[in-house]
């Protein structure tokens, strides 16, 4: 059966199919063969260490679905129809990962609308340090709750909400997102307890919501091309917003002042520090 994909994942298919195109020629370079629609389960233990572990998922281009609530380390099931993307695991003294197909191999075609790859993954209440790479997808990240040290996110384009909704027991020391043309939601970020985070994108439309209750002083950099972003801070969270010089289109409402070139939510306990670097676009400040 096969899934909706969302407007970004079409778009990334209807650009690269313009260009493959105009690069039919090239010897070996075609549509990628898709053929019937394979089960790939995933059921790696929960080691038999206190160590924390380093949980790699890479996939390439399609739907990922991740959450908690796992007995193993990781378990779930990968769908797919193209074979090249048979899923390998790796899985070395407190190290696992998970990938699609052959980094090896070169890409000699691109993929048409009637690829299938889902990913439907969920996590175990491991201590680990998570790393989540791939192309063009559709996601949908509930990272609720989960012991995590640190999380790395690289991308292509995608369609994508990160929610941490309740907190994280162990405190993030970095939090790293990296994007093209994307339109991404974080939600409840305060609960993901970080110390550092930074964000890199493209075009996009990017919400950063900070609810929650900080745990430590914290520090965001937000560097994003043309793009929307819109920043929300719970009334009573001690916070500042330093824009970018030459930043223009700035609106702010709620319980946020102007103080010089920063804008600053009022609040006891703990400090949220933002510093943006975005070209021409739009920030949007916000309480919740």
């Amino acid at each position: 059966m096969k899934t909706k994909l969302s407007s970004y994942f079409l778009f990334v298919l209807l650009v690269v199919t313009s260009l493959a195109c105009s690069l039919t020629n090239l010897p070996g370079f075609q549509k990628l063969e898709t053929g019937p629609v394979q089960m790939f389960t995933l059921n790696e233990p929960v080691p038999d260490t206190d160590a924390v572990q380093d949980v790699t998922l890479s996939m390439a281009i399609g739907e990922f679905t991740l959450s908690g609530g796992a007995v193993a380390l990781v378990e779930g099931e990968i769908r797919y129809n193209i074979e090249r993307w048979k899923p390998t695991i790796e899985n070395k003294e407190n190290s696992l990962t998970i990938s699609q197909g052959d980094p090896d191999l070169p890409v000699n075609g691109y993929p048409g609308e009637d690829v299938v790859n889902v990913w439907d993954v969920k996590l175990g209440d491991v201590p680990m340090n998570l790393v989540l790479t791939a192309g063009a997808y559709d996601a949908n990240l509930d990272l609720s709750g989960l012991p995590i040290h640190s999380l790395v996110v690289q991308d292509g384009a995608s369609d994508a909400t990160i929610r941490f909704d309740t907190l994280n027991p162990v405190e993030m020391q970095e939090l790293a997102y990296q994007t093209g043309a994307s339109e991404i939601k974080f939600l409840g970020l305060a609960n993901a307890n970080f110390t550092k985070m930074s964000f890199d994108g493209g075009v996009g439309d990017y919400t950063f919501d900070f609810s929650g209750e900080l745990q430590q002083d914290a520090t965001v950099n937000i560097d994003a091309g043309l793009s929307s972003v819109r920043i929300v801070v719970p009334e009573g969270t001690a916070a500042q917003v330093i824009p970018g010089d030459g930043m223009r289109n700035i609106y702010a409402i709620g319980t946020w002042d102007k103080d010089s070139n920063k804008y600053v939510n009022d609040g006891d306990g703990p400090r949220l520090t933002i510093v943006l670097d975005i070209g021409a676009g739009e920030l949007h400040l916000t309480n919740k």
